[in-house]
């Protein structure tokens, strides 16, 4: 398994304008649901999102980021007040 950095790095170098690790984009493992937490914040704005460990892995191995992507995509939407 990677780390909550690794993993935030990976974020923020998909999608730039997030913002910056443990500034605008933090994450943690949560060990009861063995999930990773992605928190956004911009401004007064903050949203959290549970990413399953297979999708975080798949992407940080280098195989795929497709689920990690659009997972991200749709909260950088969400967050900025616009849906799908």
């Amino acid at each position: 398994m990677y780390t909550a950095q690794q993993l935030c790095e990976r974020i923020s170098n998909i999608f730039p304008d997030l913002g910056s690790c443990n500034e605008d984009i933090t994450v943690d493992y949560d060990s009861k649901t063995e999930t990773w937490l992605v928190h956004l914040n911009d401004g007064t704005h903050s949203l959290s999102h549970y990413l399953e460990l297979p999708d975080a892995d798949a992407c940080l191995s280098g195989k795929q980021c497709v689920s990690l992507g659009l997972e991200m995509a749709q909260m950088k939407h969400n967050i900025h007040g616009e849906q799908f």
